[in-house]
């Protein structure tokens, strides 16, 4: 097991060491659906769910999720986080609600468990603030859209 990064010599799990890394400016976007009933869609269009405007309740706990990722992931660093944005919004063809992460900052690792943390959350909050209307939505297709910044540069399309 001593070629692999997160294992010590004798099998046991360690967070890496990146203190030998030099700092670089990093970006992780992520993307995520949760798929719904039509009036689903309509009830938060027209603002009739009873526990109120999913989209900002659920931005916020994106941006909180993305800022605690390394307290609830074992082997994530945690990171000084310079910004963090989270898009929600409705795509009535594909039925249901797209979210969209965006973490930057300096640092010596990753942004990318942040991204999908922040999307994660999100996807959940909408389902938690949309349940008494539709119990049977479905959050998947959870996914790094792009990482720059480190060893590697991932792109990839929504």
């Amino acid at each position: 097991m001593s070629d692999f990064s997160h294992y010590e010599k004798d099998g046991r799990s360690v967070m890496v060491d990146v203190s030998a890394k030099r700092e670089t400016s990093r970006l992780a976007r992520a993307s995520g659906f949760v798929s719904m009933s039509a009036e689903t869609i309509d009830a938060i269009e027209n603002r009739l769910l009873p526990k109120g405007d999913p989209f900002e309740v659920a931005r916020v706990a994106g941006i909180l999720a993305a800022k605690g990722a390394s307290g609830l992931i074992p082997m994530c660093h945690p990171l000084m986080i310079t910004f963090v944005d989270v898009v929600i919004r409705i795509d009535r063809p594909a039925g249901g609600v797209v979210i969209e992460s965006e973490i930057r900052l300096n640092g010596k690792t990753g942004a990318e468990m942040e991204a999908l943390m922040a999307v994660s959350v999100a996807a959940l909050t909408v389902y938690d603030m949309c349940k008494a209307v539709d119990a049977s939505m479905v959050l998947g297709n959870i996914h790094l859209v792009e990482k720059r910044g480190g060893k590697s540069d991932i792109t990839r399309d929504i």
